[in-house]
């Protein structure tokens, strides 16, 4: 009888942990664009991370619509093996003009589809890379509204913006942030990246930007944060079963 306590220390506790784990998971299954920052007027190199959040399907195919409401001149893809990259361009109503030249139309969606035998399996996740910019300078963000589509037909739309003061959206859209850039050469040029594809047959001496590998991502903040909380409530446990165990000894 002396055990019973302690057996519903550990169910209570392990519960707990498991509604963490449960809560927790779907905040970094979401597809995010990584870096999440980057400066305003300039150019960044981003990847969009997909995870596949499926047992059973897997990922071949990703949308990625560009914001019109700050259209960007240039806009460069990252050859991916085994997929292959289709870009559609929008008119403007109004030209936009970059480096002295009008710009009369703009790149509005991307999208990725998987060659045959390739796909994002259960468990794993891919990476889409796009050179962007300038990026605007009156914005503290743009927003790249998504569609991840499985090999079963189920499409998962990535296009809820989230509200300030509110829970985060179920489907959040992948959001960069959009800071004041720091004084240097005056372009806004980010760090250096892997040389790019021009997604609109152009060139662009600025089409350079930050490696997003070499910053930790809000996925990983998450994740690291989950962990620990579990930790931490299996270290309890231990102590409190500890604690039974010892004071029940005691009692005999």
């Amino acid at each position: 009888m002396r055990s019973l306590p302690a057996r519903r220390t550990a169910a209570v506790v392990l519960t707990a942990a498991a509604s963490v784990v449960a809560l927790a998971g779907p905040a970094f299954a979401h597809v995010t664009v990584n870096p999440g920052t980057a400066a305003q007027g300039g150019y960044a190199t981003v990847n969009f991370q997909v995870p596949d959040e499926s047992d059973t399907a897997s990922t071949v195919k990703l949308e990625v619509n560009l914001p019109m409401d700050h259209p960007l001149a240039s806009v460069r893809t990252l050859p991916m093996p085994g997929w292959t990259a289709t870009v559609e361009k929008s008119k403007l109503d109004k030209p936009i003009k970059v480096h002295g030249s009008d710009v009369n139309e703009a790149v509005s969606k991307i999208t990725w589809t998987a060659d045959a035998g390739t796909k994002i399996a259960p468990g794993q996740f891919g990476e889409f890379r796009l050179s962007l910019g300038p990026l605007p300078s009156d914005a503290d963000s743009m927003v790249f509204k998504a569609l991840q589509t499985y090999d079963n037909g189920d499409v998962v739309r990535w296009i809820d913006e989230a509200q300030a003061g509110q829970p985060e959206p179920a489907h959040p859209a992948p959001t960069l942030k959009l800071t004041k850039a720091a004084s240097g050469d005056g372009h806004g040029v980010t760090a250096s990246a892997s040389p790019t594809a021009d997604a609109h047959g152009g060139s662009s001496d600025h089409a350079a930007a930050s490696d997003g590998d070499a910053k930790s991502s809000d996925t990983t903040a998450r994740t690291l944060g989950v962990v620990g909380i579990v930790v931490g409530v299996i270290g309890t446990a231990v102590g409190v079963l500890g604690l039974r165990r010892k004071s029940g000894g005691s009692a005999s």
